[in-house]
Formats: C-alpha cells, structure tokens, sequence
C-alpha cells in the first residue's frame, strides 16, 4: 500500500470499499423486509403448479443477524488492519512488522545455538552430528529450490555432492559462495566464430574430455579456444576457481554434457547468479550451512 505514487489511486480503493459495505447494508436491509407470517401470506405473484406461490416472507432472524455480523466484521478489520489505500490501520501492521518481530523471537531462542556452532572449525562442525541435522534443516528451507531436495542440483544449479567446484570445494570457499553470492558470466561467441567456429570449438571441448570427437574439426577449434577461451578455462581446459570458470576436462556439466547444449553454451552464453545469504542468514546460520554442505562430498551424507 506504501507503494501509490499518487493519493489517487489510494481514494480509488476507498471509496468503492466504503460503498460497497454501505450498499451491501441497504440491500440486507431492504432484503429484510415483507410481510410477517400469517394465515393469509402475501405472495410475490409466482405461481408453478397451479398452486406452488412464492411467498414474501422476512428472512429467518439467525440468518439475518448473520450477514450483519459479517458487515460489522468487515469494518471492525479495516479499520484495524491496512485495507483502505494508505491507511495503515489503527494497530498499524503490516507483514514486514510481523516478520521482524518472529525473526527477532527466532534469534533469541536460538541466537545462542548458532553463536556455539560459529566458534567451531568448519571441517570439526561437519562432523557434529546434531548440528549437521539442524544444518540439513537451513539447508531444506533455503537451498532446495535450486539445489534440490537431495542436493544433486539441475541443469543450470550444481550439484553439491560431487568434487567439482566452481569456486572451491574447501570449506571457506563454501562458506564465502553462500556468505556473498557468486555471479558467473559465460560470454556469447556465436557473433564471432560463427556457426562452424562454434562447431569447431564445440568439437575441441569434446575432445578435453575424451569423447567421442571429429578430430579435424577439433584442431580448427584449438585455434579458436586458444584464441577466445583460454583465459577463463586455462591452456589445459581445467579452468579457474578464481573466476568460477568449469573444468572442461572431467565429465561434469552445469548445462549439460551434449554436444548440442555444449554448443549452445558456447554461441549463447551462460549467466549465473548465486545470491548471498549474508544479510538474510546471518554469519552464524551460514557458518552452520556451509558446513552441512562441506559434509555431504567430504563426509557423504
């Protein structure tokens, strides 16, 4: 509600609001009204089967008392609680109030826990077993959605349980990725090699594996790798912690293994954005993760 960069659009959720409750009670109250029962009933003149007629009788006193109950609710809330435009609501509320005050209800319940666990080496803490279940617990709320309920990742999310690190496997490295995010930056080179420079160096890649390659084409692409990739990926292909660029040696591939999504890497490109967790964990919540994640290659959980 915060939002509205005009008190217009404020008044333009008011104003239909306060009308409409104020509709809703002259149309219960019109609603309410006919004739008491009696011997001889007024009908509304609809008649089926001869003798079926509709009756104009007041609605049952419950049923009525009902839909006032709701109306008076209804005001109760929005004058209470933020409904009308800007209007904050007499007790003010609103969701980031209620977040800060769980997460600091949160932090002094568990605060000291955490606190513990951030004076332990990171390799020491992973072998902690209880701990490591209250990291498995960080680590479901936080990081499944990219890495995975069993942390084996997906095409464009690494897998955390095998030894290929972008940025390191040791458990600083980890704790720094999950501390500041990483940003990696994969450049498009279709502009400049062209659909048979990308067919060439995608065949030279293969060949770093030990795949299955066309030897020809591979040796035009050396020229081209040398040429455009080697800072990144190194003369031998093993790439670069520092910069978070893949070994394109071993048999693990962030987009896929393919020839055709190798291409397409390379003609495209590839960005990628871990987000840091620094100021929504805390240190000492991250300290404990990366230690869960340390432990899953070093200690296979």
């Amino acid at each position: 509600m915060a939002d509205f960069v005009s008190n217009f659009w404020s008044w333009y959720i008011i104003i239909p609001t306060v009308a409409g409750i104020i509709a809703c009670f002259l149309l219960v109250r019109w609603m309410s009204g006919g004739t008491p029962p009696s011997d001889k009933p007024e009908t509304m003149g609809h008649v089926w089967d001869e003798d079926l007629a509709e009756y104009n009788n007041p609605l049952p006193s419950w049923w009525l008392k009902m839909f006032y109950i709701t109306l008076f609710f209804g005001i109760g809330y929005l004058a209470l609680y933020p409904g009308l435009g800007t209007f904050a609501g007499i007790l003010g509320w609103s969701q980031q109030n209620q977040y800060e005050r769980e997460m600091q209800k949160a932090d002094e319940s568990f605060g000291p826990l955490y606190a513990k666990y951030q004076q332990q080496d990171l390799a020491v803490l992973a072998g902690d077993e209880e701990a490591m279940k209250t990291g498995a617990r960080l680590f479901a709320t936080y990081c499944t959605t990219c890495h995975g309920s069993d942390a084996r990742g997906a095409t464009g999310f690494p897998n955390l349980r095998d030894t290929d690190w972008l940025y390191g496997g040791e458990p600083q490295a980890i704790k720094t990725s999950i501390l500041n995010g990483r940003r990696g930056a994969m450049p498009a080179w279709a502009a400049a090699l062209g659909d048979t420079g990308v067919e060439n160096v995608t065949q030279y890649v293969l060949s770093l594996a030990n795949r299955e390659h066309d030897a020809t084409a591979a040796t035009a692409g050396k020229e081209k790798y040398n040429q455009l990739c080697i800072a990144c990926h190194g003369p031998e292909g093993k790439g670069n912690i520092m910069l978070g660029a893949a070994n394109l040696t071993d048999a693990v591939w962030l987009y896929g293994g393919s020839p055709r999504a190798i291409a397409d890497v390379i003609a495209i490109g590839r960005n990628g954005n871990m987000p840091p967790h620094k100021d929504f964990l805390g240190e000492a919540r991250v300290h404990l993760l990366a230690a869960y994640v340390y432990s899953l290659t070093a200690l296979g959980r």
